[in-house]
């Protein structure tokens, strides 16, 4: 777990003010609370990300939100995707999962070219 002064202090130009804004707004979930607050690796690199959304890429603070939780989708997409994957790879037999490979790559598979 990391404190909230350290990851004030290992992301640079990160005001406190910043980061309890992006708390109370819940862009950033870290566990306990106000003074006391405990913040995981997942915690610290959506910290940056924020910060590199709205220092460098220059996303205003009215955007950020919605530019999160379209991230959060496509985050969640992809994992559930990869999980389809890995339950197909266990799962369907092989040639059927060429065939799908196929498919998905734009060759022609057991469907005859359909």
């Amino acid at each position: 777990m990391i404190s909230f002064d350290v990851v004030i202090a290992q992301t640079s130009g990160l005001r406190p003010i910043d980061l309890e804004l992006w708390i109370a707004n819940q862009w950033v979930r870290p566990d306990g609370d106000a003074g006391h607050y405990e913040f995981q690796d997942i915690d610290v690199a959506r910290v940056r990300l924020i910060y590199e959304l709205r220092d460098d890429l220059d996303v205003n603070e009215a955007a950020l939100p919605v530019v999160l939780s379209l991230l959060d989708q496509l985050y969640d997409t992809r994992r559930r995707m990869r999980e389809l994957g890995d339950a197909v790879g266990e799962i369907v037999p092989d040639d059927l999962r060429r065939a799908l490979i196929d498919k998905l790559s734009g060759r022609r598979g057991l469907s005859n070219g359909r």
